[in-house]
């Protein structure tokens, strides 16, 4: 007789079914786990039997014989330790058949039968939801597991608990979700002087999700006014969050079985390798794109990154997911991120100060910003330059807006755009919008458009640039709550988008 079990596997977000076969046969003693394992999965023997001995529970000299089906779908991870065991014990008629083939399993095991956390619990569950299974874990993913409601969640501590789980024994009670985090002591805007019209770029930005590039000598408040974004940027939806957190489970990074409702923000180190900031490695983990994914990506140095890093942002930005490509394997990760990007005029960071400047300017001005690319300059929505603030303005008080004042505006005009898209499948904000529905939310007026036609050619505007004038234009509107785009929105977002232009 064959016992079954039933786990999972990773692809990307995405948890695929995998089904645990465990035969007991006569023959030499043995035990062999077949179907593509990986070195961690070749493990599991050692520990299972390690732990059922921990229990009393010896294995039969008899040959016992695991399979992971498909056979052709590589397995990864500890996490396949319990489902062996419960496979195993349903074998030995130890757990009824019944209740382990009913349930989606997944974690590791300690020598001593204590069940050890591992990543992807929040995966696992829509998984074993689709299914219609219940998900067992151990108790510390319990929480996590349990934000999929669809799902009944068991948590137990220890091999020993979800046997007399499964028996009937000590029946444990469903898992509870984790609490709503969010994130607090946020940075505030208005302690920011000066600099008004960054700031405004800024609200622009967090408004329509469009790209920005903050270009300034050292010490203007560059880093400083990328740190505020999230202060202005509107709370996750609840499917946001639950995608979001399904990208973190994966990578560990969720607290407690918390899920957060703020964005996230991440900033990579410009000495970070393609594998950190694209995705790849080892397991082809998601990376710094896809963990920034319906929040903020800042790359401070921008043109410092290895040419061949910034040239692979290309693509996700456009598509808003990522394909990370290997031998036996390709990963899909979504990747829909708001760039921000801050940057010296040149090496030594004083190209606009004749007083500063090496000697090298204005050559090396263009040399050091040629290492962005025109296809991917093209792709910044918005491009601010950030002057020096004078020493008279820094000794005075605090006069700009809050955060919480710039914050309610963006989430206004967010709440105009969810509206906008509810019936357009990937689109969420201006800056997903394309194609015939562009056209129909974000055509100027009669003015706005030849001012635009114009520019487009005065300037050369590329057709992605003149598209993406248009986004800023419609998230302009928004923000100045009018349902025409006017002249007036068309000049701000033309104004932002022909700064630091290599069309100029």
């Amino acid at each position: 007789m064959v016992a079954m079990a039933y786990t999972v596997a990773f692809d990307g977000i995405d948890a695929r079914l995998v089904q645990v076969q465990c035969a007991i046969s006569p023959g030499l003693p043995g035990f062999a786990i077949v179907g593509l394992p990986d070195k961690a999965v070749s493990e599991a023997r050692e520990r299972v039997r390690a732990a059922l001995t921990s229990m009393a529970i010896a294995l039969p000299s008899q040959r016992i014989s695991i399979n992971l089906s498909p056979a052709d779908l590589p397995k990864e991870g500890s996490h396949f330790d319990l489902p062996i065991a419960l496979a195993v014990l349903a074998a030995l008629e130890i757990v009824p058949h019944e209740e382990v083939s009913d349930l989606v399993a997944l974690g590791e095991l300690s020598l001593d039968g204590t069940l050890v956390p591992v990543v992807g619990a929040l995966p696992a569950a829509v998984a074993a939801g689709d299914g219609d299974r219940s998900l067992m874990c151990p108790a510390a993913c319990g929480a996590e597991a349990a934000w999929v409601d669809s799902v009944r969640v068991i948590a137990p501590s220890s091999l020993a608990q979800a046997i007399a789980h499964l028996t009937g024994r000590a029946v444990l009670d469903p898992a509870t979700p984790g609490e709503v985090t969010h994130a607090s002591g946020a940075r505030c805007l208005s302690e920011v002087k000066g600099q008004e019209r960054a700031k405004r770029g800024l609200e622009i930005a967090a408004a329509g999700r469009h790209h920005l590039l903050l270009v300034g000598s050292p010490g203007s408040g560059k880093s400083m006014l990328a740190a505020r974004i999230p202060g202005i940027l509107p709370a996750l939806t609840p499917v946001e969050a639950l995608e979001t957190s399904m990208i973190h489970s994966l990578a560990g990074l969720l607290d407690d079985g918390g899920i957060s409702r703020t964005r996230p923000f991440r900033e990579p180190h410009h000495t970070a390798s393609m594998a950190a900031i694209v995705g790849g490695g080892r397991g082809a983990k998601p990376g710094e794109i896809s963990l920034a994914h319906n929040g903020v990506l800042f790359m401070d140095e921008f043109p410092e990154y290895p040419r061949a890093v910034l040239e692979t942002l290309r693509q996700p930005i456009e598509t808003g997911e990522v394909v990370v490509a290997r031998a036996n394997a390709h990963v899909r990760y979504p990747c829909r991120f708001m760039l921000v990007a801050a940057a010296n005029p040149c090496k030594c960071g004083y190209l606009a100060d004749a007083a500063l400047a090496c000697g090298r300017a204005p050559i090396f001005g263009e040399d050091y910003m040629g290492r962005i690319s025109g296809p991917l300059m093209d792709r910044f929505d918005l491009r601010v330059e950030v002057p020096p603030v004078s020493f008279t303005d820094l000794d005075l008080p605090m006069t700009g807006e809050s955060s919480a004042t710039i914050a309610a505006r963006v989430a206004t005009a967010r709440q105009v755009q969810v509206a906008r898209y509810a019936g357009h499948a990937g689109m969420w904000a201006n800056a997903d919008a394309q194609g015939a529905v562009l056209e129909d939310v974000a055509t100027p007026d009669a003015e706005g458009r030849d001012l635009l036609l114009r520019v487009a050619d005065r300037f050369g505007l590329s057709a992605r640039g003149y598209h993406r004038v248009l986004r800023v234009a419609r998230t302009i509107a928004d923000l100045d709550g009018s349902e025409a785009v006017r002249r007036n929105h068309v000049a701000e977002a033309v104004s932002f988008r022909l700064t630091l232009t290599k069309e100029v």
